[in-house]
């Protein structure tokens, strides 16, 4: 499935999908180095952040091949060549699939062997795919392709499969792509916003897996992340640290998170000061740590998840109470979840009884994540459809939009007003969780993740008025309005690609403009733009 559009330079369906891809390898004498690098340039504080983040802590002995994840700021002001192409894709694209406008992704693949005639007596190089969009579990299938390929093969392989990987389509939701790379054809479907499931195959992390040494307190964790808590993960390598991250940043899906998260961080980040100085509290972020330094470090955090090394699906584990704060020294201080945090809501015994049954039954790990998955998705929908239906609420009636006057405003988002829909039209209507919902309510309000869930809705009514009005211009007749209202008309059509709009009204816009046009004198008819004819 291709798409063919001549507006589309060299390397242009290369950047929809990746900015670059980078081979780091360790240097003696200057340690983490870029070695290759393909297609758009990376500025010199980039480059020093992908090579640290590209390689394990010391501690982490990973040998063999190992896949991670990790994440860092942009540099402000740089912008794409195909913005008009990838806002359409964001406009369609369900929030967890929406490219990130302020980070990079950096997906890994990093090889660590003995070699004697290495001085170093070890070959340690990564593969590194950096990109906007959040598909980790693509990337990865996609580096299992190209990196044991490149290893063998170097440079040359390198170079074909970005040249694969510039014929590909760009993402589209709700169309399967096939996307051919060195022999092999990848068929992908990025799902678009009608859907409420998405394949695993392009974002998801395995979430049983993730939470398994943890899964008793589950419900706590998605609160901590759907309030925007401080929350910082120590596991013992990269790969852990990264898919924990992710999996806590997806358990609150389909709401966006919307604070800083950074699936694996080390002590040369260049926010390293910023999030770990003790002068103020610490921000609304997440971060993925191996280096036993942060123990102390970061001791002062709010909430800490200690995971061990992750058991398999069938293994059991022990019911462990939240451990108190300061019984964190070290690193290597026992698994567990150490906070102070009170749950606003009563914990949900049926969900742990479910899956440590599926346990004791050595139910699939598939099944297990799925029933996991389900109940998060569930949890989230309750807690956002009253915030829903009272937004809805504050849209204007379709009989107050005028053709001939601006769009009416939405009403603002009173928060006295929302808590008194609670009582009759609460979660009770769809959760059987008995608890505080009221206090979760008023400190979600707070919290970074009900302003961008808030801004992004005032923004999708705004374009739904906006259309509702142009469909209400296009019942009018179009010489019925006065000539100074043409360059409204002219600029509403100027900006109708962002509008969602219903089938045939772009064409009577057209044609009504056409009409406006014409009548007007012929010098003026020559300033504007010619008629259609079609």
């Amino acid at each position: 499935f291709f798409y063919t559009d001549p507006l589309l330079l060299p390397w242009d369906r290369f950047s929809a999908w990746l900015h670059c891809i980078c081979v780091v390898g360790f240097d003696l004498e200057l340690g983490q180095a870029v070695e290759v690098h393909y297609c758009l340039l990376l500025l010199l504080f980039q480059k020093t952040s992908i090579c640290y983040l590209s390689f394990p802590d010391s501690n982490s002995g990973c040998l063999g091949d190992t896949q991670f994840c990790f994440r860092f700021r942009q540099a402000s002001g740089r912008k794409c060549s195909l913005g008009c192409f990838l806002d359409h894709f964001d406009r369609d694209a369900p929030v967890c699939l929406k490219r990130d406008p302020g980070h990079y992704y950096g997906y890994v693949y990093f090889r660590q062997v003995r070699d004697k005639s290495l001085k170093r007596g070890y070959f340690q190089k990564s593969l590194v795919l950096i990109s906007k969009l959040p598909y980790v579990a693509f990337f990865h299938s996609l580096l299992k392709l190209i990196a044991p390929e490149y290893f063998e093969k170097q440079e040359p392989c390198l170079e074909a499969a970005c040249n694969d990987i510039d014929r590909w389509p760009t993402p589209h939701p709700g169309k399967i792509l096939s996307l051919p790379v060195m022999g092999t054809v990848l068929k992908v479907c990025p799902k678009n916003n009608k859907h409420l499931h998405f394949l695993p195959s392009i974002h998801e992390v395995d979430l049983f897996r993730c939470f398994h040494p943890v899964f008793f307190h589950i419900q706590m964790l998605w609160e901590l992340v759907l309030l925007g808590e401080a929350l910082v993960v120590m596991a013992p390598s990269p790969a852990e640290s990264s898919d924990t991250v992710l999996a806590l940043v997806s358990c609150i899906s389909p709401l966006r998170y919307c604070s800083d998260f950074r699936p694996y961080f080390t002590i040369h980040d260049s926010e390293f000061k910023e999030y770990t100085t003790r002068t103020q509290a610490p921000p609304s972020v997440i971060l993925g740590v191996t280096n036993p330094f942060f123990a102390k470090t970061l001791q002062h955090w709010p909430h800490i998840i200690r995971i061990g090394d992750m058991k398999q699906a069938g293994e059991t584990v022990k019911q462990m109470k939240v451990k108190k704060l300061k019984n964190l020294k070290t690193l290597d201080s026992k698994p567990g979840v150490y906070s102070a945090y009170k749950p606003f809501l009563n914990k949900d015994e049926d969900i742990i009884k479910q899956l440590q049954k599926g346990v004791q039954q050595k139910r699939p790990s598939a099944a297990q994540n799925a029933i996991l998955r389900r109940y998060f998705l569930e949890l989230t929908q309750s807690f956002i459809i009253p915030l829903e239906r009272y937004v809805a609420s504050l849209m204007p009636l379709q009989k107050s939009i005028c053709p001939w006057k601006s769009p009416p405003q939405l009403r603002p988002f009173l928060q006295e007003d929302f808590m008194k829909t609670l009582e009759k039209a609460g979660p009770q209507l769809t959760s059987r969780l008995k608890g505080d919902w009221i206090g979760l309510y008023r400190q979600f309000l707070r919290c970074p993740n009900f302003d961008g869930w808030y801004r992004n809705r005032t923004r999708e009514m705004m374009q739904k008025l906006e259309a509702l009005h142009l469909e209400a211009l296009c019942e009018e007749h179009p010489l019925s309005s006065k000539r100074e209202d043409l360059s409204d008309l002219l600029q509403t059509q100027a900006e109708r690609d962002q509008l969602p709009l219903r089938p045939g009204t772009l064409t009577k816009l057209q044609a009504h403009i056409d009409s406006v046009i014409l009548s007007l004198p012929e010098d003026l008819q020559g300033i504007l733009h010619k008629p259609s004819t079609t």
